[in-house]
C-alpha cells in the first residue's frame, strides 16, 4: 500500500466519525472545507508532540491558530451569503492556509518528514480548492 493509500483511508475514517451537526451544514458540501477540518484533526496530534520540546510551543501555538483559521473562515464566509463578504472571508482563509504551511515548515526540527511532506501536501490541496473557488467566484 502506498502512502497515498494510508492517507486516503485515514481520510475516510476520520469522515466517518465526523458528527452529524457538522456534515447537515452547507459548507460540508465544499471540499476544502472537510480537508480543512480534517487538517485540523491531524494538526491538533501534532501540536501536542510540539508541547513537548519548549521550542516548540510557541509554534504549536500558531500553528492551531492558523491551522484552525482556515474552517473558521469557511463557516464565518458561508454564514454571510454568497457575495462579497464571503470571497473576504475565502481570502483570508487562503492567508491561513499559506500560514499554516509556512508554520509546519518551522516546526520541521520537531515532526518526522513523512508528516511535514503529507502535511504540506495536504494544505497544498487546501490552496488549491481555495484558490479555484476564489476564481470561480470572482468569474461570476
Amino acid at each position: 500500500m502506498s502512502s497515498r493509500d494510508g492517507e486516503r483511508e485515514d481520510y475516510d475514517a476520520w469522515m466517518a466519525q465526523v458528527p452529524g451537526a457538522i456534515t447537515s451544514e452547507r459548507n460540508w458540501g465544499f471540499y476544502a472545507y472537510r480537508k480543512a477540518l480534517y487538517l485540523y484533526d491531524l494538526c491538533w496530534d501534532d501540536c501536542t508532540e510540539l508541547t513537548r520540546h519548549p521550542l516548540g510551543r510557541p509554534v504549536a501555538n500558531q500553528l492551531i491558530r492558523s491551522a484552525g483559521s482556515i474552517s473558521a473562515n469557511i463557516e464565518e464566509g458561508d454564514g454571510r451569503g454568497w457575495g462579497k463578504d464571503r470571497l473576504y472571508f475565502l481570502r483570508v482563509a487562503l492567508g491561513s492556509a499559506r500560514e499554516s504551511k509556512g508554520w509546519y515548515y518551522r516546526a520541521k526540527a520537531l515532526i518526522t518528514p513523512d508528516t511535514l511532506a503529507q502535511r504540506l501536501s495536504l494544505l497544498g490541496e487546501i490552496i488549491a480548492l481555495l484558490v479555484t473557488e476564489l476564481n470561480r467566484r470572482r468569474a461570476q
